[in-house]
């Protein structure tokens, strides 16, 4: 048998809390900022938590998470 590995994009994109919630970084942060306010890109700085609808889909990508 093959060895599992971890999708190198989740990696990046994922880290695992202690409590078992997931954080992930915001999207819409990386272009056309000009026509957005300060206050929604202050607001998009912040870590979000991963809903626990999609829980699953990172659980398969990332094997070794503990998820």
């Amino acid at each position: 048998m093959p060895k599992m590995k971890t999708k190198s994009g989740a990696k990046k994109r994922f880290r695992v809390r202690p409590g078992g919630t997931v954080k992930r970084g915001q999207a819409f942060k990386r272009h056309i900022l000009t026509k957005k306010s300060t206050t929604r890109k202050r607001h998009l700085r912040a870590a979000a938590n991963v809903n626990e609808r999609d829980l699953g889909g990172i659980a398969k990508m990332m094997p070794f998470a503990g998820l």
